[in-house]
């Protein structure tokens, strides 16, 4: 038998004949930056579906605080219709009784000095409710010139029930305004009377928070002392009116 030859190596491949086509550049190895290299990722955009379900939730948000607000206004209108119907609240009624001039005198120098005795009818016209009062700071003033200051402790004013209250004020060298001393020395001086104080309720055994009261008296006169005699009001039981003084942050009203 023939013994076969095997080839030791491959032969050269033979370059194609020339057809006129470039053959294409030796792929060369991807290097690290390029084989680690990511396109950059980029989140897709909200769908129109999920922007409004959002609005919608926003909107059923809204809606039910409001309902809440209105339900709550509610509740609080009834309650207070309720209390009304069993109490039947009254404010307090202040009333001056009489004032009595022992000194009142101005100067040259447009100081003036003075001495009053004050009394006080303080009623409460509910049959449930109790007022609490704080001490009162009381203010005489006459044209708008101080003429007496003072304070009345405070106390607890039962229904159905009056209370006379007494005050001892003055003032001594208390500068005034030229343009109201005529007035002041006139033989009966107008005068008016402001107390300032916080008063709570008591119903039963609950207790209201204090709130401001003011009680302001205009609309009556008073003598000036004459022979070491001392000067009385001329129009005796003067009626008050009572306000409220809410504060609301830095504003009182």
């Amino acid at each position: 038998m023939a013994d076969r030859v095997y080839p030791t190596a491959k032969p050269n491949p033979q370059p194609p004949a020339s057809t006129g086509a470039v053959p294409p550049p030796p792929a060369f190895p991807a290097t690290k930056s390029q084989m680690y290299q990511r396109p950059m990722y980029r989140p897709p955009a909200p769908s129109k579906s999920r922007r409004r379900s959002r609005g919608s939730c926003c909107r059923c948000l809204c809606c039910w605080v409001v309902i809440v607000i209105i339900l709550l206004i509610l509740l609080a209108a009834i309650a207070g219709a309720i209390f009304y119907v069993l109490y039947r609240p009254h404010r307090p009624t202040f009333t001056v009784s009489s004032i009595q001039l022992s000194k009142f005198n101005v100067s040259s120098s447009n100081l003036l000095t003075s001495s009053l005795d004050l009394s006080i009818v303080a009623r409460n016209p509910n049959k449930k409710l109790v007022f609490l009062y704080d001490d009162f700071t009381v203010s005489m003033t006459s044209n708008g010139a101080d003429v007496g200051d003072g304070s009345i402790p405070g106390f607890r004013h039962d229904a159905k029930n009056t209370t006379i209250l007494k005050l001892s004020a003055g003032v001594s060298g208390q500068s005034v305004d030229p343009s109201v001393v005529s007035d002041l020395k006139k033989s009966t001086v107008p005068l008016a009377l402001d107390l300032e104080t916080k008063a709570g309720v008591k119903v039963g055994g609950l207790k209201t928070k204090k709130v401001g009261i003011k009680v302001h008296c205009e609309g009556f006169q008073a003598s000036a002392p004459a022979k070491g005699k001392p000067g009385v009001a001329a129009t005796p039981d003067a009626v008050c009116q009572v306000k409220l003084r809410v504060k609301v942050w830095k504003w009182t009203f």
